[in-house]
């Protein structure tokens, strides 16, 4: 079984023309600081770091790569500008290569069944959102998905989620606003069992403001949900805005002392010219990116390659 249709013209396309505001913004001023230049060194090496820091892909990770493109200088005596895309594009692909912890399959099959996904991040980043693609890209996929409201703190995600599980046409399990988190997820599960669902996703309230509140939440609602299916959950999937740029990063990192992260979903890189964060994040988190939203349709959620994700950077 193909998962999500890997890698058709189509999404090549679609990851293309998501990554174009990037693109033009990262090689626009890459261009200008070679001009008149016919080899790289000090200088333009110092200009390419500057280049890369302002396109978010963060402070320690362009620190390695400029050290490799500089040794590589070295070993090589003389490497011509018009050969520093190509450079910077391998080294790129190697540094991400050494994290490699990507989940592709071509044969998409989970270990468990369900497979019990959480689903955690601050109100804006399209948490909601990216659950009812990922529902939907399930279900077209033939697997039976069961829906789980526990982001109780707020009306507008219950009634989202709602409205997501109609459109896609999936079960959803909630208790309306107030109701305990942990409750909605027990009751998710168990339905999910006996519907004998191949996944279940549960939306849950992200309020950084305050970490405490936020590492006790969760941690009960991992309680409760092993109470009913040991090892639950098996993904926690953490969702943030690339468009925030290293905010996104800083995210990250304060989730990850809240709770257990094992995968990433970076939203709404259309809009926005800080798609290097998604290298940033990738190298530095040590957690792996799994997806990318590079546009607004239902269908444009993307499981995320390293190698696709560089070669549409450089393309």
């Amino acid at each position: 079984m193909a998962f999500f249709g890997l890698f058709s013209k189509e999404k090549k396309e679609t990851l293309n023309k998501g990554l174009e505001k990037t693109k033009d913004s990262f090689f626009s001023k890459l261009t200008r600081s070679i001009v008149g230049k016919s080899k790289v060194d000090a200088e333009v090496l110092d200009e390419l770091e500057e280049i890369l820091i302002t396109s978010d892909v963060g402070v320690d990770t362009t620190l390695k790569i400029i050290e490799r493109i500089e040794q590589r200088v070295a070993r090589d005596k003389v490497m011509n500008t018009s050969e520093l895309n190509t450079v910077l594009k391998e080294e790129i692909i190697a540094l991400l290569a050494e994290n490699d912890q990507d989940v592709l399959s071509d044969n998409f099959e989970f270990k468990n069944k369900p497979h019990v996904i959480m689903v955690v991040g601050v109100n804006g980043v399209g948490k909601t959102t990216t659950i009812g693609k990922l529902a939907n890209q399930f279900k077209a996929q033939g697997l039976k998905v069961v829906l789980g409201a526990a982001d109780t703190f707020r009306a507008a995600a219950v009634d989202q989620l709602i409205i997501w599980s109609e459109r896609v046409g999936v079960p959803i399990v909630q208790q309306g606003m107030g109701a305990d988190p942990a409750s909605v997820a027990y009751d998710t599960l168990q339905s999910a069992k006996a519907q004998n669902a191949d996944v279940v996703i549960i939306d849950t309230a992200g309020r950084l403001h305050n970490k405490i509140n936020l590492m006790t939440e969760l941690s009960k609602i991992r309680r409760v949900m092993e109470k009913v299916i040991p090892d639950a959950p098996h993904e926690v999937l953490l969702v943030l805005d690339g468009s925030t740029g290293q905010n996104a990063y800083e995210q990250a990192k304060q989730f990850s002392l809240a709770t257990q992260i094992n995968a990433l979903a970076i939203t709404k890189l259309d809009g926005t010219a800080k798609g290097g964060v998604v290298i940033g994040i990738s190298d530095q988190m040590q957690i792996p990116v799994k997806y990318i939203g590079v546009g607004e349709g239902i269908n444009d959620l993307q499981f995320f390659v390293k190698e696709e994700f560089v070669d549409s950077l450089f393309n």
